[in-house]
């Protein structure tokens, strides 16, 4: 059980890493971290990355105390650091701070969303009795931060992109949502590269969800979400 508890980080807190460089040329948080869940095969060099990042956001937050961007980047690496060393201390330490952040910002769609992957991502590992006595994740808590995440988001692709995977992910039989978030995506502003790399997530997942084969779809989501490529 310890071990299965501490692996639920998987998707969460995918979201706020907004922009795709390679890893060699990442350097502010957001972009190493960036690089950790989307760009590495492997958990040390994930581990290296999110390291680097903690250190930045760090260093930035001892010059500006209270930074918002460096100390969401920083409970996001915290987190991440938890999902791949399978430390629940640290998982629950990253769901505190974005909590905080939402409270202080309840229409900041990042926050929203790194609240629905914690909290989905865990009852995708657990299952719900589980998640919600060991760590305290709710599927229903999961399903509306998703919701108002996606709707705080704009006409951005990724808000949506990354919903619909999350959604048909958790659920494989809510073909439905999944679908009109990831026509939505598909339609989408690709403003960033993670937009445009969400939009072809939803294009991949599309054909699978038109065909109303959830299962498919689930299966090819779990490989597009955040450290997809990583094994256990």
């Amino acid at each position: 059980m310890y071990r299965s508890t501490l692996t639920a980080f998987g998707a969460i807190v995918a979201p706020i890493v907004l922009a795709a460089p390679t890893a060699a040329h990442a350097d502010t948080p957001r972009e190493l971290l960036t690089a950790a869940a989307f760009q590495t095969a492997t958990k040390p060099q994930a581990l290296k990355l999110v390291a680097q990042a903690i250190t930045a956001s760090e260093k930035i937050l001892a010059a500006r105390p209270g930074d918002r961007e460096a100390t969401l980047q920083r409970a996001i690496a915290i987190g991440y650091r938890g999902k791949l060393t399978r430390s629940r201390s640290d998982v629950r330490a990253s769901l505190d701070v974005f909590q905080k952040l939402a409270a202080q910002n309840p229409r900041d769609p990042e926050a929203q969303m790194v609240i629905a992957g914690w909290h989905l991502g865990a009852v995708d590992e657990l299952g719900g009795f589980l998640a919600r006595t060991a760590l305290g994740a709710r599927t229903a808590a999961g399903e509306t931060a998703l919701a108002k995440a996606v709707a705080l988001g704009g006409d951005r692709a990724f808000y949506p992109g990354l919903a619909a995977l999350l959604q048909i992910r958790n659920d494989p039989n809510d073909i439905a949502l999944a679908r009109r978030w990831a026509e939505a995506a598909a339609n989408g502003e690709a403003a960033t590269p993670l937009d445009a790399l969400m939009k072809r997530a939803a294009l991949s997942v599309l054909p699978s969800l038109r065909a109303n084969n959830g299962k498919a779809a689930a299966e090819m989501a779990r490989k597009l979400v955040p450290f997809g490529k990583i094994g256990d």
